[in-house]
C-alpha cells in the first residue's frame, strides 16, 4: 500500500469512527433501559370512615360522606348531631415525584350492626381527586380521604346500634 493510499484509508476510517466516539462522551446518561418502578406505600390512618349519629323513618334513604368530610342525607334519614363525629376515611399515600396515582375503589361493602341489622356501604370519591401526581418527596405522607355513601333501610331492618364493617381500595402506580 502506498502512503497515499494508507492516509485515504486512515481518513474515511476516522471520518466513520469519529462521530460515534463523540456521540458516546455527548451522552453520559444513556443507559439501555429504564430503572425499575419505585414502588408507592400507603397506611391506614385511625381515621376511619364514620357516618355519625342519624335517625331514620319508615322508608329510610342515604347518608353521603364527601371527601372533604361534609355530610348529607336523603329520604327520611335525619341528621343529628350528639357528638358523634363523621368523618371520611384517612390514609397516607407515600410516592416518590412525578408519580401518577389512581384510586380504585373496590366493592359494595357490608356493614353489620350490634345488636342486628345490616347496611350496605358504597365507596366514594377521593380528595385529592383520582388520578393525581405525587409533588412531594418519598418521606412526606400524602392525606388521601375517601367517602362514602351509607344506604340505610327503614327502622325494623336496621333498628338502633353500632355498626361497622372493612371497605377496600387499591393503590394504582400509572
Amino acid at each position: 500500500m502506498t502512503s497515499a493510499k494508507k492516509t485515504d484509508f486512515f481518513n474515511r476510517w476516522l471520518f466513520l469512527i469519529m462521530p460515534a466516539i463523540f456521540m458516546l462522551t455527548a451522552l453520559p446518561g444513556l443507559k439501555a433501559q429504564e430503572p425499575p418502578p419505585r414502588p408507592i406505600r400507603i397506611n391506614a390512618t385511625a381515621q376511619g370512615l364514620s357516618f355519625g349519629a342519624f335517625y331514620h323513618g319508615v322508608s329510610g334513604g342515604t347518608i353521603t360522606i364527601n371527601p372533604l368530610g361534609a355530610r348529607t342525607s336523603t329520604g327520611d334519614v335525619v341528621l343529628l348531631n350528639l357528638g358523634s363525629p363523621h368523618t371520611a376515611a384517612l390514609f397516607e399515600v407515600h410516592a416518590h415525584p412525578g408519580t401518577v396515582i389512581s384510586v380504585v375503589n373496590g366493592l359494595d361493602a357490608t356493614l353489620t350492626g350490634s345488636p342486628s341489622g345490616t347496611m350496605a356501604l358504597h365507596i366514594g370519591d377521593s380528595n385529592p381527586a383520582s388520578p393525581f401526581v405525587s409533588n412531594v418527596q418519598f418521606n412526606v405522607a400524602i392525606p388521601l380521604y375517601i367517602g362514602g355513601i351509607l344506604t340505610v333501610g327503614n327502622a325494623a331492618a336496621n333498628p338502633p346500634g353500632s355498626y361497622t364493617g372493612t371497605f377496600e381500595i387499591t393503590i394504582v402506580r400509572e
